[in-house]
């Protein structure tokens, strides 16, 4: 970052041979957070989920912008808030370069700034047919802190903290991101559900992935609070996971594995169209749904 905050623009200078990777999220109260959120919550969770895009182009962090419309400025909520920022900018490496504030109904939009050597970005439509398809941790637990996120449940604290911390604080995977370049044919971040997005690299890639059910990995406070079934609903459709789920030649697989990369095989990616939920005998499945959408049914 060459100049920040404080001027009309924000300037910055990439090294020779990188690119400009660009993301912008837009949260809105209501939507994608309670309509009185904690401050200092929603400050890490608003910066959490939009550098999971730079993880999953393989990026390293930069900047990010800040539009923030708010009903009122209160001093404390702010500063509240800026600390929630704060918290999640320091261990991912990124700094606020500029941004607007106006008043109206509470919503955030964040623009991400990364950088990655030139022709290294993970895509969404590189898969091949044998490649494995693998993601970087846990799924559901996000969807499954939900209820507990509105009050609609409750479970002790063993339980719920857990899954609350992957609600409000969602850890970016940059450093899996970025040794995956090179590696993985295609990746993107789990943020509308596991079939949902998966669906991205099956249209990108113009194949099919077959997801084994059996492998979703699930954590103890999901399957504790859900029971296995409710548990592969939130993995499979839920959404706000945010790990990366990655297509990768089995050849490479020993070598993450062996550096201690926290990836799970849970199927496979084979000739055809869209994404196939299997069970235990390799039957086809059909999910009661497959992820979040703004617009239009959640089947489609």
């Amino acid at each position: 970052m060459v100049l920040g905050i404080g001027d009309d623009c924000a300037l910055l200078a990439l090294p020779a041979g990188e690119q400009l990777a660009v993301s912008t999220d837009t949260l809105v109260a209501g939507v994608h957070f309670p309509e009185s959120p904690d401050p200092f919550l929603l400050g890490q969770r608003a910066l959490g989920v939009s550098v999971s895009d730079l993880a999953a182009m393989g990026a390293t962090p930069i900047g990010f912008t800040l539009a923030l419309t708010l009903p009122s400025a209160e001093p404390a909520w702010l500063q509240a808030f800026a600390q929630g920022l704060d918290q999640m900018a320091r261990p991912c490496g990124v700094r606020l370069i500029g941004g607007d504030t106006t008043r109206g109904p509470l919503s955030l939009t964040l623009t991400v700034f990364g950088r990655v050597p030139q022709g290294q970005a993970l895509t969404r439509g590189g898969a091949q047919v044998g490649d494995l398809l693998c993601v970087g941790g846990e799924l559901g637990d996000g969807a499954g802190a939900l209820p507990l996120v509105l009050g609609q449940r409750q479970a002790p604290a063993a339980i719920a903290e857990p899954l609350l911390a992957r609600y409000w604080s969602p850890q970016p995977q940059l450093a899996l991101g970025q040794a995956l370049r090179g590696k993985a044919t295609a990746a993107l971040d789990i943020s509308d559900g596991l079939l949902a997005d998966c669906g991205h690299i099956a249209a990108a890639s113009a194949v099919a992935l077959l997801i084994e059910q059996a492998r979703l990995p699930l954590s103890a406070s999901l399957l504790a609070l859900l029971g296995t079934a409710a548990a592969r609903a939130c993995a499979l459709s839920g959404g706000d996971d945010y790990v990366l789920a990655f297509t990768l030649p089995p050849e490479r697989l020993a070598g993450l594995q062996a550096a201690g990369w926290p990836l799970r095989v849970i199927g496979r990616v084979a000739a055809g169209q869209g994404v196939q939920l299997l069970d235990e005998q390799g039957q086809c499945i059909t999910p009661p749904a497959r992820g979040y959408q703004h617009f239009g049914s959640d089947s489609d």
